[in-house]
């Protein structure tokens, strides 16, 4: 297709470019932010915006129904220096594309709001801070400050009530170039994961002089990373099981045995019973590690993200859409089973069923130094339009669809289970703009 059908398809492009060239990492999206404000006051006019989780925002249109269903996109860039359009200075750039999905979001909003409302629920735009878990010095220091509890932005806005009054969330995301036609997908589920922080205690002495005093926390090191590989043998890889553990402490001296070493690794699957086990392992080889040369093992262990099973239900409307024909949309990959990626829907998924859109249309790979809009009429216009034919298919069927609820705190007690930080609910999250 060459010619795109919405009616605000030209400043979504504007808007998409903008980001672009104006990326921001988790938590300080707030350039971003002010310009989906821009747009959304420019052609989703009289309709409160409300703010949450410093950068987020999130909008409901329709007239008052007591169903709701979430359109969900995410604010942040990556930090990947090599990308020839990455901030000189911070490093960021959109590798991830989510100024695509922003893109989306906002072109639906738009369409939805320039014609009679004929859906019979409601839909809840959210722009949600902080998907990609970088940049987790600043995190903590947000954290320790007060200003949030999780270092995922969805995590937050759950804290925070900005989903206490949806049934069911759609998603979309990039996947990367390769797509010879305009493709979308359906049903492909995403690993979680959690990190282990293993500081190994030993005793510093010298290492010329007399290092027979002293008790090497680096051996232990190696040999816990030793142990890891030779576990791997025993890895499921039915459930994308993956680990990658590296050095995080300080670089170390030739002339002394060092009495601190720290190796951290991801846990990685997309079966959270699984992840629990892999980790108790874990734990095992590293007290090991350091029983065996005379040191100690201090471990620590912080969840990521949940594994996301996508609701199978809640694609079927967006399956008849496909099927029904949108122009501009050519290829449908459905249910290939789970990608070791992850994301913070996984989290969301526990409260409330969700899927996620992937779609074609950007060029080179995903978190790397070549990832950009290759496609915007099928970014721009084909995909926000079939989101809004899967969401008119929805309606007959929300009831069914919308299977189970959790409570937030139903959540934190899946995360507590995995040895992560939690805190429970607290009041006020959301704030009119007008009162910032």
């Amino acid at each position: 297709m060459s010619q795109p059908l919405l009616a605000a398809y030209s400043r979504v492009v504007e808007l998409v470019a903008d980001l672009w060239a104006h990326p921001e990492v988790g938590y300080q999206e707030t350039y971003t932010s002010a310009r989906i404000r821009d747009f959304l006051n420019r052609h989703v006019p009289d309709v409160e915006i409300t703010s949450f989780a410093r950068t987020g925002l999130r909008l409901r249109l329709g007239p008052g129904h007591d169903r709701a269903v979430a359109l969900v996109a995410e604010l942040d860039a990556l930090i990947v220096p090599a990308h020839p359009a990455a901030d000189p200075v911070t490093g960021a750039v959109h590798a991830g594309g989510h100024h695509t999905q922003v893109g989306i979001a906002c072109a639906v909003a738009a369409e939805l709001a320039s014609m009679p409302w004929d859906l019979p629920y409601d839909v809840v735009v959210v722009f949600v801070p902080a998907e990609e878990y970088i940049d987790l010095d600043t995190r903590r220091a947000l954290r320790d400050a007060g200003e949030i509890v999780w270092f995922g932005g969805k995590p937050e806005a759950m804290r925070l009530g900005v989903f206490d009054d949806v049934d069911v969330a759609v998603l979309t995301h990039t996947m990367g170039g390769g797509y010879a036609t305009p493709t979308v997908e359906l049903d492909c589920d995403l690993a979680g994961f959690a990190y282990k922080h293993v500081t190994f205690h030993g005793r510093a002495a010298h290492a010329g002089f007399v290092p027979f005093a002293g008790v090497n926390a680096a051996s232990m090191a190696v040999l816990y990373q030793a142990a890891i590989g030779l576990g791997r043998q025993q890895l499921r890889e039915d459930v994308l099981a993956r680990l990658n553990p590296v050095v995080t402490s300080a670089p170390m001296t030739t002339n002394v045995i060092p009495d601190t070493t720290r190796i951290s690794t991801d846990v990685r699957t997309i079966d959270l019973a699984y992840m629990s086990e892999l980790s108790a392992k874990l734990d095992a080889m590293a007290r090991g590690s350091a029983l065996a040369l005379g040191g100690s093992a201090e471990i620590g262990t912080e969840v990521g993200y949940l594994p996301f099973r996508q609701h199978r239900p809640l694609s079927v409307p967006f399956r008849e859409a496909f099927q029904a024909g949108v122009p501009g949309i050519v290829a449908l990959l459905a249910d290939r089973g789970g990608s070791a990626a992850a994301g913070d829907v996984g989290d969301l998924s526990v409260m409330l069923p969700c899927i996620q859109i992937g779609y074609s249309g950007l060029e080179g790979t995903v978190h790397g130094a070549d990832l950009h809009l290759d496609d915007p009429v099928t970014v721009l216009d084909a995909v926000p339009r079939f989101v809004l034919d899967g969401l008119h298919r929805l309606g007959p069927c929300l009831d069914q669809v919308a299977g189970y609820r959790a409570t937030y705190d139903e959540y934190v007690s899946q995360v507590a289970r995995l040895g992560g930080a939690v805190s429970r609910k607290t009041d006020g999250g959301l704030q009119n703009l007008a009162e910032r």
